[in-house]
């Protein structure tokens, strides 16, 4: 299933663009990779949570730990992998953001589901669940085995084109959006994410395309200044 779970007059007209169009889109929208044929997928779900701040729009996000096996120190939304128990793609991102963040469900309404993404480099088959945080509750790195640090994360600021460029992996075919914002690098799949939901929400501004940076050298950089 996916597209609308409420109407979308019910929800802020800052949002509602997002939600109007999420039952149009398919997954070439944000990635040209499918699950092959003949391989085993494993169901996961993000949620994208936005919220109403201080400074407008934000959504929040995660630093992975830089101890884990996969996706050291990457920056995400929170989510992981479906489990037996989990009614559906919806209740696997609730799940996994309370265990992630400490975000309280109760103030967290889901308002549409995205088109299943596939990640090449874990199977993963994930879910993209939007929702508004209506009611917010402080949240922090519930483990920090498993999360560094939680953000919510100006949408203006991930707007700003000041904070914008593009990533290569050197001997590979890989180029992607990345942002440097609130001390925080995001690239590959979040940043994918986050880069088509900025068009479609009206938020994002002209950047510079042309500003690409081989990946290794941006990160190092990034991490020299935040030191």
């Amino acid at each position: 299933m996916k597209g609308p779970l409420v109407d979308p007059e019910s929800v802020p007209a800052w949002l509602r663009p997002l939600v109007e169009i999420s039952g149009k889109l398919d997954s070439t929208a944000f990635t040209r990779f499918t699950p092959p044929e003949d391989e085993l997928t494993r169901a996961a779900s993000v949620l994208i949570l936005f919220g109403h701040g201080e400074r407008g729009p934000d959504v929040l996000l995660l630093r992975r730990a830089d101890t884990l096996g996969s996706h050291a120190g990457q920056v995400a939304f929170p989510g992981g992998g479906a489990d037996p128990e989990d009614d559906d793609a919806v209740a696997t991102a609730l799940r996994e953001a309370e265990e992630e963040t400490g975000v309280d469900p109760s103030g967290v309404r889901p308002v549409a589901i995205l088109p299943e993404l596939f990640i090449p480099v874990s199977k993963f088959a994930v879910t993209p669940v939007l929702a508004h945080w209506h009611a917010p509750s402080p949240v922090h790195a519930v483990d920090p085995a498993e999360t560094a640090a939680v953000a919510r994360v100006p949408l203006a600021d991930l707007a700003d084109p000041a904070n914008r460029f593009q990533v290569r992996r050197p001997g590979t075919t890989y180029k992607g959006p990345a942002f440097t914002v609130n001390g925080l690098f995001v690239w590959g799949f979040t940043a994918g994410l986050l880069t088509v939901l900025l068009e479609l929400g009206g938020w994002a501004r002209e950047w510079d395309r042309g500003d690409v940076r081989d990946l290794d050298v941006a990160l190092r950089d990034h991490l020299l200044a935040t030191d």
